[in-house]
């Protein structure tokens, strides 16, 4: 699950906000967080999809691990 990475360019709005916006049927209430350049905005993006990649890949290697204890070596730790 992609918790924190996908959402980082839309300003969460308060309670008070949230229910507001359920009422908001012309969608007058959205809010984006702003970058400084289109650049930034690109970075910060292709950072979020980087992260967001990593996260799936750890994922799935700790839920393979998991289901396949057999195919695991002992690794040393460092002292």
């Amino acid at each position: 699950m992609m918790v924190g990475v996908t959402g980082f360019f839309y300003a969460r709005p308060s309670f008070l906000g949230g229910m507001a916006r359920a009422l908001d049927l012309g969608d007058t209430l959205t809010e984006y967080n702003q970058s400084l350049t289109p650049e930034q905005a690109d970075d910060l993006a292709l950072a979020a999809d980087w992260q967001a990649v990593g996260q799936d890949l750890r994922l799935a290697m700790e839920n393979f691990a998991h289901e396949h204890p057999e195919l695991q070596r002992d690794v040393p730790q460092e002292p």
